[in-house]
């Protein structure tokens, strides 16, 4: 049983979400690529610990994350029960459905059969009674809208969910769904978009309507999955993201990119940050975005960005200069998932 330390609080600021009564800490662990059944396992159990230790209260998963599917929630579960268990009411747990989980036409997207299924299994893997936040990972074209948000109402209602939000929706489709919800009475809270210094596409419209629609905003991939750290200036390592082809596609990694993030890391350094320590301030710094969610393979990626919160202040000066470099690099690869709003 883990004994967490005693000042964990005491270094980390946390931020209210919209207009709930949710706060959410600034920096916020995700579970999307390293903490499943192909990493190692004391390597994870570590960096959620220690996460812990420095005050980071909310974890981030979904259904299909891993890999293979469903073992990030496992892995969680496992060190929830043997470390956290008694400290459940200091934590945030979140959890998503759907992209696809499982064969056949009710394996993913958003009918109410789909996720009220995938919830009982992310509950089951995680050996939870409940999730904090109950996420639509995905707006879905083919399934009503109410259908979709009424199944998030029944989570609430059911017990199995305290508040519901949304991924990857559009502008106008997050206002339908604040509608619907707000009819229903649903505590809806957050929206979970990607957002970074090269994939600006929420400051158009979508941060406009958090702020009127009393939303947090808890953005994701704002280290662009690792382009905005120096891991990619000498070359693609052999073990990346971007040598695997996956979400971070090769292509990603260009020319055009890699300058833009060479122009970024030498504003850094003259601010005295790292690259991916400014890129954490600068999505921090809008007043709608209620935390950053981080991924990581090992402790000291996550003991480093926590260092964005010693400086999250911006001259005109560098903000205008940071334009110059912070420009849409081609990595929405949620695109298809925002285009219908």
């Amino acid at each position: 049983m883990h004994l967490p330390s005693a000042d964990r609080y005491e270094g980390m600021t946390y931020a209210r979400c919209g207009r709930s009564g949710l706060r959410l800490p600034r920096i916020s662990l995700g579970l999307w690529q390293n903490f499943g059944g192909h990493a190692p396992f004391e390597s994870s159990r570590e960096m959620v610990l220690r996460s812990f230790d420095r005050g980071i209260t909310h974890f981030d998963l979904a259904n299909n994350y891993g890999p293979p599917p469903g073992s990030a929630e496992e892995c969680f579960g496992r060190i929830l029960r043997a470390d956290l268990a008694s400290y459940r009411d200091e934590l945030i747990i979140s959890t998503k459905a759907g992209y696809d989980m499982w064969p056949g036409p009710y394996g993913e997207w958003g009918s109410r059969k789909y996720l009220l299924a995938s919830l009982d299994q992310s509950l089951g893997r995680m050996g939870l009674e409940y999730v904090d936040i109950f996420y639509s990972h995905r707006f879905d074209p083919e399934t009503p809208l109410e259908e979709t948000l009424g199944a998030l109402d029944t989570a609430v209602r059911s017990g199995r969910a305290l508040y519901v939000g949304i991924s990857s929706y559009g502008p106008q489709k997050t206002r339908e769904a604040a509608a619907i919800l707000r009819e229903l009475k649903t505590p809806f809270v957050i929206h979970q978009p990607s957002y970074s210094m090269l994939n600006r596409w929420i400051e158009s419209e979508l941060l406009a309507v958090l702020a009127q629609e009393g939303l947090g905003c808890i953005a994701f991939s704002p280290l662009a999955q690792g382009l905005l750290t120096n891991k990619y200036l000498g070359g693609i390592p052999d073990a990346s993201r971007a040598a695997q082809n996956g979400s971070l596609q090769k292509n990603i990694v260009n020319e055009r990119n890699l300058a833009s993030v060479q122009g970024l890391a030498n504003i850094a350094r003259e601010r005295g940050q790292t690259l991916p320590q400014m890129a954490l301030a600068w999505v921090l710094r809008q007043p709608a975005v209620t935390s950053a969610l981080i991924g990581a393979s090992r402790w000291g990626q996550i003991e480093e960005c926590l260092g964005a919160l010693a400086n999250t202040h911006f001259s005109q000066d560098e903000l205008a200069r940071i334009d110059q470099y912070a420009i849409d690099g081609h990595l929405n690869i949620w695109a298809e998932s925002s285009r219908y709003g």
